[in-house]
């Protein structure tokens, strides 16, 4: 009763915020993409359902420097929205989906405690769920209706299940974030080095068995969606923002950036395959954080994304905050309440400060897709000895309160 009079509330909240915020494009996109199909029976990816979408969304079609607004995830991610575009009314749908979506944040933190270990009082807990709804990472997907909350969402219920040894789950979890490709690819590549080396063949079974089927029922909907999805996926970056650090960087030093782009790929790349190779046969904790670390490090790897899709490190949050808790204990919550401050507050006001209203509708500035990477990257790096040797006597030595030679 009282979970249904908080969906209720929540999603007339919603309503009226879509009613009075018209937006939520890149829900928007998929919505018409999967009612042109179910209803018309046209391609998601036709030219016909994309003139659709810019007309609802901008009252005629694009014009050249505007986002196209075309559908470029998988044909089967329609079993995804499915639910809402049986809503004949977007604002409705919309409501509906900004709900599911925050839902989706509180279950994301509370699921990211269990798997980072973390055991905060009831004062932390509600902070963190709080921090977790209310962070510019999380507002934006929201506001936009992105899945990327949906695919986090399934990447940390896949680490759980691992560790769990249910690999039969965690494969078919791991197959549904693939309706976003681009964020999962590097993680995935990362999950079957590591089931290879630890002979956990049933999850590369269930990952690539579960996806393969998806891609058949899709097949057997559209023959050709595979070509169509390809043609897409190539022009998309050609209408959005900057997806890469090195077009970030090439906005602000045109002749520099792409190469110095291509100098931190490279980098990101080597210390991700040094970390895979010296951390195959690690621990749980140990695995995780270097799961964490590829979620970081692939948002920098050169494959197109948005600061948008970096909601799916947020599981590096939870197992910063855990170690701080194991490590400093009575007094781990000021800095995990720092750590908050400046992540939460940080990223609003560069965001604020940055914004750039040149195309007639504010757009964030290619600057935000440095600082929170940035800062996970060496938070990851500064919890790294405790991640793969908890207890252990140099910690014991060092930091043990009860040492006297410390006092």
């Amino acid at each position: 009763m009282v979970v249904s009079g908080f969906l209720g509330l929540l999603i007339w909240g919603n309503l009226n915020y879509a009613r009075q915020n018209p937006g939520g494009n890149d829900f928007l996109v998929h919505w018409v993409g999967t009612r042109s199909f179910l209803v018309d029976g046209s391609s998601p990816y036709s030219d016909q359902t994309a003139l659709r979408i810019q007309t609802l969304a901008y009252g005629r079609p694009a014009l050249a420097g505007e986002h196209q607004l075309r559908v470029a995830y998988p044909l089967y991610s329609i079993i995804l929205f499915f639910p809402f575009a049986l809503f004949s009314d977007f604002t409705v749908a919309r409501a509906v989906w900004m709900t599911t979506l925050e839902v989706g944040l509180i279950l994301l933190a509370i699921l990211t405690i269990q798997l980072a270990g973390w055991k905060p009082n009831l004062f932390m807990l509600v902070i963190f769920i709080l921090f977790s709804l209310l962070w510019y990472n999380a507002v934006r997907p929201v506001i936009n209706g992105n899945a990327v909350i949906l695919v986090s969402l399934g990447i940390v219920g896949a680490m759980l299940a691992i560790r769990n040894k249910a690999d039969e789950l965690a494969g078919i979890l791991l197959a549904l974030t693939t309706i976003k490709p681009q964020v999962v690819l590097v993680f995935l590549i990362f999950i079957v080095f590591w089931s290879t080396y630890n002979r956990r063949w049933r999850l590369i079974a269930w990952l690539i068995g579960t996806t393969l089927i998806l891609a058949a029922i899709a097949w057997f909907l559209i023959p050709d969606w595979i070509l169509q999805n390809i043609r897409e996926i190539i022009r998309y970056p050609g209408y959005n923002p900057p997806g890469t650090p090195g077009a970030a960087l090439a906005t602000w030093f045109p002749a520099m950036g792409q190469r110095l782009g291509l100098g931190l790929t490279a980098i990101i790349m080597v210390v991700l395959a040094f970390e895979w190779i010296v951390g195959r046969a690690a621990d749980f904790r140990g695995f995780l954080w270097i799961a964490c670390l590829t979620l970081v490090g692939s948002q920098w790897i050169g494959i197109q994304t948005d600061p948008g899709n970096f909601i799916v490190c947020f599981p590096t949050i939870a197992l910063v905050f855990a170690l701080i808790d194991e490590r400093y204990r009575s007094r781990g919550w000021v800095l995990v309440i720092l750590i908050m401050l400046l992540i939460g507050a940080g990223l609003w006001v560069l965001f604020v400060e940055t914004i750039d209203y040149s195309l007639g509708q504010p757009q964030q500035n290619p600057i935000m897709f440095f600082p929170l990477p940035a800062l996970l990257l060496l938070l990851l790096y500064w919890i790294r000895w405790w991640a793969f040797h908890p207890g252990s006597i140099w910690y014991d030595l060092v930091f043990d309160r009860e040492n006297p030679k410390m006092r």
